[in-house]
């Protein structure tokens, strides 16, 4: 304990790992945030709760599997000359649903049910939620699991910018999630985001590598753009309102 506290690297590589897995988390977030706004208000707060803590929980596994996850990148067997590992497959798995769920969130958004009502048949329950979002987590998990163990490997290092990373993420999720509700525009671009990113998932476990400062250039320059928009018509009506729950 004593060398982790007086050894400056570490806590640089702390300091340093915990905000790439912030940063990692934003889009986590984002995504949990849009699933839970499908379920009742008094139940969005717990499900963005159990989301994070499962993500937290995913995560912690993953890095005490390490030798596992190191064995995922061995390759499986080949098609059309390109060889295929486990994580290829999870990263392959996990773009496609993001694309799939994100196109079907945005047309329901913007298009909705035929019959929006009361009727519990249409309302997505507390489990599908949970388990989509789970679902989510273990894509995530995996990325930030193997950026972790490209960074350092102090496994307890690893596990500490987990928990504070997730803890901050705990705090912020409420605010983030309120203000992607507020402003419909924001949610429609997160998706549109999200699609990016399943995209980019995609062609990674087809080996075709998409450079991230493409990808984060493009989003950034998206948000400027739109926070821009908001400026303008702050004083004015929202001219766009999403379809409901």
């Amino acid at each position: 304990m004593i060398v982790y506290l007086s050894d400056p690297s570490l806590w640089l590589a702390l300091l340093t790992l915990t905000s790439l897995e912030i940063v990692l988390g934003i889009d986590n977030i984002i995504f949990i945030s849009i699933l839970s706004s499908r379920l009742p208000k008094s139940k969005q707060k717990k499900a963005r709760q159990i989301g994070l803590i499962l993500a937290m929980g995913t995560r912690i596994l993953l890095l005490f599997s390490l030798s596992f996850i190191m064995k995922l990148t061995t390759p499986l067997f080949t098609i059309i000359e390109q060889t295929i590992s486990g994580r290829d497959i999870i990263l392959i798995l996990g773009g496609l649903f993001l694309i799939a769920k994100s196109t079907t969130e945005i047309h329901h958004k913007l298009e909705g049910d035929s019959n929006i009502g009361d009727d519990s048949k249409k309302q997505i329950s507390f489990t599908q939620v949970i388990l989509q979002i789970l679902i989510l987590d273990v894509v995530f998990s995996l990325d930030s699991v193997i950026t972790a163990v490209g960074m350092t490997d102090q496994l307890t290092i690893m596990i500490a910018a987990v928990v504070l990373s997730v803890g901050f993420m705990l705090l912020s999720s409420g605010s983030i999630s309120d203000f992607v509700d507020r402003h419909p525009t924001i949610k429609i671009l997160a998706l549109s985001f999200l699609i990016l990113i399943g995209v980019a998932l995609l062609g990674e476990g087809l080996r075709f590598h998409i450079p991230k400062g493409y990808i984060y250039f493009a989003m950034s320059f998206s948000v400027i753009v739109e926070f821009l928009n908001m400026k303008l018509r702050s004083k004015s009506e929202k001219p766009i309102t999403l379809r409901g729950k």
